[in-house]
């Protein structure tokens, strides 16, 4: 049995844990309310490039661009995002093993002869697939200079070597798989295919804005040609702020996890305590009645 010592000792960690734990909800939720407006931020500039897009897909003119090329995928590149922070619960776990069954289901369906290289973003998700690699031939690569936290010219960066990759047919596919934030508790592991841009879904998207008339200048196709990219942009662009914004989450979530098994806990520990504590009260007076009792 614990001595009252050894409890109080033992209060006082919990204690200690409790007020840690909530101190870093708070610094997670600021962190992540600053990640839910960056968010916000990138809507309007997703919104119109794909208006834009939509309107040269409804006009008359003929469009053609090698990277909107759907070809046999032999070879498989997937852009696994994760984190490079821990505390966070389960959130790189949900992810990894949603990385494993998206990849099953299209070897499922292409054959098992389908090449696969995982670009993975972030330390523990380039942990968790270093070890898949291994078991299942899968090439791992870690994007230069891209970590979870990566946010402007690196991201561009990394798209061109991408679409430079699939241009030049080392690659004829890539998705993107990571954690869409949809609020603060809840997030769910999605995968978007990034390329060959699919023109037809870009346009049914946007199918229910109305297409007013432009005058295109130089001409559509090369417009065209040329806001295709910004949408690749555009896209990535949200699934680092998507996965920003749902790591936070599930970090505030788990602080709050921890902060309240911390008080459940110190609340047992002070039960037990208080009745040592009165038990120790009541064996010393039992001791006095005893001995004025032999005198």
């Amino acid at each position: 049995m614990a001595t009252l010592r050894e409890l109080k000792g033992r209060i006082g960690s919990v204690a200690s844990t409790e007020k840690i734990t909530g101190a870093m909800k708070m610094i997670s939720s600021a962190k992540m309310r600053k990640a839910e407006m960056a968010l916000r931020r990138l809507v309007p500039f997703r919104e119109s490039i794909r208006g834009i897009i939509a309107n040269l897909l409804a006009s008359d003119a003929e469009f053609t661009s090698h990277l909107t090329e759907a070809r046999e995928v032999r070879r498989l590149a997937v852009v696994a995002f994760g984190s490079d922070d821990g505390l966070c619960g389960a959130y790189n776990a949900n992810l990894f093993k949603f990385v494993q069954s998206h990849v099953a289901g299209l070897r499922a369906s292409v054959g098992e002869g389908l090449q696969v290289e995982i670009y993975a973003v972030g330390s523990k998700m380039l942990k968790a697939t270093a070890r898949l690699g291994a078991e299942s031939g899968i090439e791992v690569l870690q994007p230069e200079g891209v970590d979870s936290k990566t946010d402007g010219d690196s991201v561009k960066d990394m798209l061109e070597r991408l679409m430079q990759r699939f241009l030049n047919g080392e690659i004829d596919r890539v998705d993107l798989a990571y954690m869409r934030y949809h609020s603060a508790g809840r997030q769910r592991p999605v995968a978007e295919q990034l390329l060959p841009v699919d023109s037809e879904a870009l346009a049914g998207e946007n199918a229910a804005q109305s297409s007013r008339p432009y005058i295109y200048e130089p001409d559509a196709a090369s417009i065209f040609a040329t806001m295709l990219p910004m949408h690749l942009l555009a896209t990535l662009q949200d699934a680092f702020a998507e996965n920003r914004a749902s790591e936070q989450a599930a970090r505030v979530m788990a602080m709050q996890a921890a902060s309240d098994n911390a008080r459940k806990l110190l609340e047992q520990l002070q039960l037990e305590y208080n009745k040592l504590r009165q038990q120790s009260i009541t064996t010393e007076l039992l001791d006095i009645v005893g001995g004025q009792a032999r005198d």
